[in-house]
């Protein structure tokens, strides 16, 4: 296998914990003290890239302006996020739905980079958007249960 799969696997591995610790978070303080939690990781990771990473800071306005707004969005995302979890949204809901982003990325990829797409691929869109309406539905609770646990009845 390419080294861009594993390392796709393992970015997998890491957002999918990070739906339950985004949830964990939120429960626990406001959205916005979450967030910015979230962005002095991100400054941390940051910097130790920049110090470990030889990189090329020689670049054009216009690389630089495309990657501050892909920075800006990502953050924007996270931050309405975190809102969803702290109004409510549970981490195996909200989660599925905001990492459908890539559906958003092969519609711009489409109209704005002339990525052509073929049947298979478009089938594939069409089964997510089909995923994500049932992973969206929540069943009404049971009686006698609470946050997925039986009840149990004392003895009298």
């Amino acid at each position: 296998m390419h080294t861009w799969f594993w390392l796709s696997a393992v970015s997998m591995v890491f957002f999918g914990i990070t739906g339950v610790t985004q949830k964990l978070g939120t429960n626990n303080i406001s959205f916005e003290l979450s967030f910015v939690w979230f962005c002095i990781a991100m400054i941390t990771v940051s910097v130790v890239t920049a110090l470990l990473v030889p990189l090329n800071w020689h670049l054009s306005t216009s690389i630089i302006v495309w990657a501050a707004l892909g920075g800006l969005l990502n953050g924007l995302g996270v931050l309405t996020s975190f809102a969803a979890f702290a109004k409510g949204g549970k981490a195996s809901i909200v989660t599925p739905i905001i990492n459908l982003f890539p559906l958003v990325t092969v519609a711009g990829a489409w109209m704005f980079l002339d990525e052509k797409l073929t049947g298979t691929q478009m089938l594939g869109i069409g089964f997510a958007l089909v995923a994500i309406v049932f992973l969206s539905q929540e069943t009404p609770p049971v009686p006698g249960e609470v946050s997925g646990c039986v009840k149990q009845k004392r003895s009298t």
